[in-house]
């Protein structure tokens, strides 16, 4: 598989679209913040049929570009979400594996930064939007939205044998290794959870 990265100046995040190299010529793309002429002259040059589009999660800076892509291809969408802008979306869930022509999809659900927040895990490749960035975990905007997320990452993702490329929304990749070990976001987690108070509740009222 080749595995095109472009940077898209609206919202800086991250798009990718993945290839085959077998004769079929497939692609996909995940999280089209933006669609310009360089990701269309990498399909177009490299013959590839699109076969579906995958969204991490659906804030703007990830997903604007589906109105320009769907002008231009009858493509479907795939995401947590039933609707993206205003385009219908084959739903997928937490556990649910997808074949897209020649790609094989594992979908992990990993709220917290967004109630849709998914991971896609294809092949050695975790697709994992803004839930987990390089040295980073996703911004949450409440405490019990941060608790979610880590038990998420520390259930479905970190404990996943074996070592990925880790293909984030925002910033450059990483390894799933590496964040296990270093990812400074847990750290700081760790650290606020341990500094908030502790109630006992036999004490209230006296």
């Amino acid at each position: 598989m080749k595995v095109f990265f472009h940077y898209c100046s609206f919202g800086f995040s991250n798009c990718y679209v993945l290839g085959t190299e077998a004769a079929s010529r497939e692609a996909i793309i995940i999280d089209p913040g933006n669609i310009d002429k360089a990701i269309l002259d990498f399909i177009e040059q490299k013959n590839y049929k699109l076969m579906g589009v995958l969204i991490t999660h659906d804030h703007l800076n990830h997903v604007h570009g589906l109105r320009t892509l769907k002008r231009i291809y009858d493509v479907e969408i795939y995401a947590v979400d039933h609707l993206i802008l205003e385009h219908k979306t084959n739903m997928v869930k937490d556990g649910d594996s997808l074949n897209i022509g020649s790609f094989h999809i594992d979908v992990i659900s990993v709220p917290g930064h967004s109630s849709d927040s998914a991971v896609f895990k294809i092949d050695h490749l975790l697709f994992t939007g803004d839930a987990l960035n390089a040295g980073m975990l996703g911004t949450t905007a409440s405490s019990y939205g941060a608790e979610v997320q880590m038990a998420a990452l520390r259930t479905k993702i970190f404990p996943l044998p074996g070592n990925y490329i880790v293909l984030p929304g925002h910033g450059p990749p990483s390894t799933l290794e590496t964040e296990r070990r270093f990812n400074a976001g847990i750290q700081n987690f760790e650290q606020h959870k341990n500094k908030r108070p502790s109630f006992n509740m036999d004490t209230w009222g006296d």
